[in-house]
């Protein structure tokens, strides 16, 4: 009888569903501070590239403060300085262009144009990999405190591919391979590429999880422009912009709740503001909490044992 009382008072299951977008993402970690505060409990974790890296580092018990201050001792560190995402922020002088065009040159002001013609990614796994230690632990996907899921893309069979177990490191590694950017993670038969080309936030695949509320937090570009098209390279960009933006609008329909962090002219190379992305995240979700307070209201794991004790049947 007692199990039984306490089935019908278990709240509904609430997931948090990350999305990509580079330095951007950082917003994350504002958001985490403000459910934290609120003792908002997230029973599944979904997240696509940094989303993945913020949310699996969460998902291990890694509070929001530890984690901004990881993003404080990452961002002073000597590797962070020689990185070549540091060289490529540098090399855009705060312009606001696309990232195949900030990409192109940086490739043409560090004369590496020929050198990428062979390769799989400017970046090297190998070379991505601190980055990804610095964040995560080495530990089983299985082992997270709270269920974590990270989104990549098969590029070879052009399939959405979720991981659910193995390593958390390869899990994120690949679901943060920024096509063209990033080098792709091999894995057997499998090239797995940034989630994002598929799936830029994964409420959907949250739901599918069963998730009954999700909480979705979106940190794409924005979609207004004033850049004018030259050439046919500015044309096929700003294309693949609107694509990305279409996308995002379509994922976020299985979303109950969307936080939505003022952070869409920033480049995804833009690490250097990383505390600033972070205060926009906890801004955003402040402006959020009514809607958050007001839908979450019910949700309740149970009635405390002592009072379904004294409950009358």
């Amino acid at each position: 009888m007692l199990r039984s009382i306490q089935k019908i008072f278990k709240r509904k299951q609430i997931a948090l569903a990350l999305g990509g977008g580079g330095a951007r993402g950082l917003a994350h970690i504002g958001v985490l501070k403000v459910l934290e505060e609120e003792k908002i409990s997230i029973d599944l974790l979904a997240g696509t590239s940094i989303g993945a890296l913020v949310g699996g580092a969460y998902a291990c018990g890694i509070s929001p403060g530890e984690l901004e201050q990881s993003v404080v001792g990452y961002l002073s560190s000597p590797e962070f300085a020689a990185s070549t995402i540091r060289a490529i922020e540098a090399a855009q002088g705060g312009r606001e262009n696309h990232f195949r065009e900030k990409i192109q040159n940086f490739l043409k002001n560090r004369y590496q144009i020929i050198q990428a013609m062979f390769k799989l990614g400017i970046l090297s796994q190998e070379d991505f990999r601190p980055m990804i230690e610095h964040f995560l632990p080495d530990i089983l996907i299985e082992d997270t405190k709270i269920p974590f899921r990270a989104m990549a893309t098969d590029l070879v069979r052009g399939e959405l591919v979720t991981f659910s177990h193995g390593s958390l490191r390869d899990a994120v590694a690949a679901s943060c391979a920024v096509p063209g950017a990033i080098e792709p993670l091999r894995e057997g038969e499998r090239l797995l590429s940034d989630g994002g080309t598929l799936s830029l936030i994964p409420a959907s695949v949250a739901k599918e999880e069963g998730a009954d509320i999700v909480i979705a937090v979106a940190v794409d570009q924005d979609i207004g422009t004033e850049e004018e098209f030259t050439n046919a390279m500015s044309i096929y960009c700003r294309a693949a912009k609107i694509m990305a933006h279409k996308l995002k609008d379509y994922e976020l329909k299985d979303a109950d709740i969307v936080i939505l962090p003022q952070v869409g002219n920033l480049n995804w190379t833009d690490f250097s503001h990383g505390l600033i992305i972070v205060a926009e995240g906890e801004k955003a979700a402040r402006e959020k909490l009514p809607e958050m307070r007001r839908k979450l209201l019910g949700c309740r794991r149970w009635l405390p044992l002592s009072r379904v004790k004294n409950l009358t049947i």
